[in-house]
């Protein structure tokens, strides 16, 4: 008698089942699903979640499956990074920044052998100091390092000097004798130099090579309205500083005048308006007068004067013996001035005049000037009136006549 042997699938026989398992259609298991119901759901859970992560981490076809699984597994790192990142591993750290590291090389402890070689080289070196040699030490500490270059950095006011000039005979020595004067005084220094018309090459270059920040500006005023071209000169300088406003302290620096340091340095400390003696030549240049404040301390107490046809005027003071705030100019409401109307020299005044007119402007009396230096005693500038008539000077400082050489050499 023939007999058959019945496989379990006859009709799949290629079938793949999750993890090698085979579909069981028995009593037992018709009764364990029945009653599935009543029993409880973790055995469920955990088969299920055996199912999920024995999928993601065995291998399957298809590419639905592998994004499906890099995302998953992208998640699950995510989640345990997470969970570690909470854990508190930040004490360590602290622990590490609170012990102090020093970079201190601190030189080896002396061997028994060598310790009296040490002590005669101390005797030697005490000697030396005693005959007049130095030794510095040397500290490799990065600490007191560190501390050596702290440094107070203290702001300086910007000065602004005002030069008036014109193309004459001396102006290029003049120029290049100021300009090297503002070349030392420690910056911020900004030169103003006011040309008459046109701003001529001979200038420019002048300015060029002294090296120092400058605003070569035009006065375009009509010449034969003009009764004092400085006058103007200066109101152009003015004008400029108020539009832009300049913040430092304003200086009149005629060219032809000689400065000294010491000057432009005092320049820092006013406040609102500074003034002091002046050193001139008369214009008889036979005597040598004195015109400025007489001070206590730094408070004006009465003005110096030889002249007698300048003592009606209220300040005795000259155009380069005094210097004031640029704010003045352009912010009235600080310093409370009764008039809102531009600050400005006048043409139409006597001659010698132009100074106090000028300063009435800026101050209501003596009590808001401040005397420089301490006392008034010391001259730290003259006006000398030095000036070339009627004498024609080269375009553009060249000699091209006159070169013929009259001893030849032989």
């Amino acid at each position: 008698m023939a007999s058959f042997r019945r496989t379990l699938s006859p009709a799949y026989p290629d079938r793949q089942y999750i993890n090698g398992s085979f579909p069981v259609s028995s009593p037992t298991h018709k009764l364990a699903s029945g009653n599935a119901k009543y029993s409880s759901p973790l055995p469920a859970l955990a088969a299920e979640f055996r199912r999920l992560v024995g999928g993601v981490f065995t291998r399957r076809h298809g590419r639905k499956g592998q994004w499906r699984r890099a995302a998953f597994r992208c998640v699950l790192c995510f989640f345990v990074g997470f969970l570690l990142g909470m854990f508190p591993f930040g004490h360590m750290a602290e622990d590490i920044r609170s012990h102090e590291i020093s970079f201190e090389m601190k030189p080896p402890l002396p061997h028994a052998n060598n310790a009296q070689q040490l002590r005669q080289e101390d005797r030697v070196l005490r000697n030396r100091v005693d005959e007049g040699f130095v030794i510095d030490p040397v500290s490799l500490s990065a600490e007191r390092e560190r501390q050596s270059d702290r440094f107070d950095f203290v702001p300086r006011k910007p000065l602004i000097v005002v030069t008036p000039t014109y193309g004459r005979a001396f102006q290029a020595y003049f120029l290049n004798r100021l300009g090297q004067v503002l070349r030392l005084v420690p910056p911020p220094v900004v030169w103003i130099v006011v040309e008459m018309k046109a701003a001529s090459m001979e200038t420019a270059e002048v300015l060029r090579k002294t090296g120092v920040m400058y605003r070569h500006l035009v006065c375009n005023k009509n010449l034969t309205d003009v009764k004092d071209r400085g006058v103007h000169q200066r109101n152009t300088a003015l004008e400029h500083i108020e539009r832009h406003r300049l913040d430092g302290i304003v200086y009149f620096a005629d060219d032809d005048n000689v400065y000294s340091l010491e000057l432009f340095d005092s320049l820092r400390d006013i406040s609102r308006f500074g003034t002091w003696p002046v050193a001139m030549l008369a214009p008889s240049k036979n005597k040598a007068i004195l015109e400025g404040p007489v001070c206590n301390a730094s408070q004006v107490i009465g003005w110096h004067t030889n002249e007698k046809s300048k003592r009606l005027r209220r300040f005795h003071v000259d155009m380069s013996g005094f210097a004031f705030n640029s704010t003045i100019l352009w912010d009235p409401k600080r310093w409370r001035r009764p008039s809102l109307n531009p600050i400005r020299q006048f043409d139409t005044v006597k001659e010698g005049f132009q100074e106090t007119t000028f300063i009435e402007q800026l101050v209501e009396d003596e009590s808001q000037m401040e005397g420089s230096p301490h006392g008034c005693s010391k001259i730290m500038n003259w006006h000398l009136h030095l000036s070339a008539h009627n004498t024609v000077y080269p375009k553009g400082w060249v000699l091209q006549k006159n070169l013929d050489a009259i001893i030849p050499v032989k």
